[in-house]
């Protein structure tokens, strides 16, 4: 004889509950995902660095830790933005197909407010805690990169990631003003390193991709131009990147400056042999610069961040 089923107090049972938890998990993994935090690394390598270089000889931890929270919130709302403007060509890319807005994991308006509540939060936030140049700077950072990157270049210039990649370059100013309450010329020298790196390392991602890219309608360099002048853009880039970093030397020390001359030699390398590779007609990997191009920023920034903590003899003065 079958007994009746029983349940216990509180026991609702059933597959709708029980996905609960998994929904709820994966809408939060949605929104995080929104805010890109690998791309949000980028401001962990040039901010601590800025700073430590501003405040040479010294390290305010609390100030250094309001910064980069600060900082988040801004490349955080600014990364959503920017997710929920491409949403449509996100959908066509293979590359893009996985983020939240394109498999509808979040609903496109609730990305878009919080987006705006990251980037509001982000300004007042670093009013508060660092000064009020920093959160001007903060703001201009995100209105730049989503309304003249997304929206005025990206689809209408191949020229998108050079100009739209000085949004990518306003840590550094961030952090330096966080510390100083002013521009210097060290930030100038810091934000043209990082200006003249993201192109090389972009258009390195987009020879792999550039199908994608040409679905999308998204007119990258290397979808409209050959590789041979991709590259050739690539090492004229990768030079400028070197000098630049060469033209902080003298804010620097010793270790500073053997870094940026071993680094940027090895980088100068990968960029030739890439070019070189196209005009022979080999088989090339673009997406091995593109990698190695993280490990050369983060090797230069690193080396600034010990050389300003210890901190070593300048070179100059």
């Amino acid at each position: 004889m079958r007994m009746p089923e029983t349940r216990l107090v509180g026991e609702t049972g059933g597959p709708e509950v029980s996905a609960w938890p998994s929904r709820i998990r994966s809408t939060l993994l949605g929104y995080l995902a929104l805010t890109k935090p690998r791309v949000v690394e980028l401001l962990l390598v040039t901010t601590i660095p800025a700073m430590l270089l501003a405040s040479r000889g010294s390290v305010d931890l609390v100030l250094i830790l309001n910064t980069l929270f600060g900082g988040m919130l801004a490349a955080g709302g600014a990364n959503t933005l920017n997710c929920v403007a491409d949403a449509d060509i996100d959908k066509v890319m293979k590359r893009t197909a996985g983020r939240p807005l394109a498999r509808s994991v979040v609903p496109r308006s609730h990305a878009f407010v919080f987006g705006m509540a990251l980037s509001i939060g982000s300004f007042f936030w670093l009013w508060w805690t660092t000064n009020l140049l920093s959160a001007h700077l903060a703001a201009a950072t995100i209105a730049f990169y989503v309304l003249v990157y997304t929206l005025l270049l990206k689809r209408r210039t191949s020229q998108n990631v050079v100009w739209g990649g000085a949004a990518g370059c306003m840590p550094v100013m961030i952090g330096w003003s966080a510390v100083t309450g002013t521009i210097g010329w060290q930030a100038l020298a810091m934000f043209a390193i990082i200006f003249f790196w993201t192109p090389p390392h972009t258009w390195a991602l987009a020879m792999k991709y550039k199908e994608d890219y040409r679905a999308a309608g998204v007119p990258m360099l290397p979808v409209v131009a050959t590789e041979r002048q991709v590259t050739k853009q690539v090492v004229i880039y990768t030079w400028l990147t070197v000098a630049a970093t060469l033209a902080l030397v003298p804010a620097a020390g010793w270790l500073y400056a053997a870094v940026a001359v071993l680094a940027g030699a090895w980088f100068l390398t990968l960029a030739h042999r890439l070019h070189a590779g196209v005009l022979r007609g080999d088989p090339v990997k673009p997406l091995k610069l593109f990698l190695h191009s993280n490990n050369y920023l983060a090797a230069v920034f690193c080396a600034l961040a010990v050389d300003s903590v210890i901190p070593l003899p300048m070179l100059f003065g």
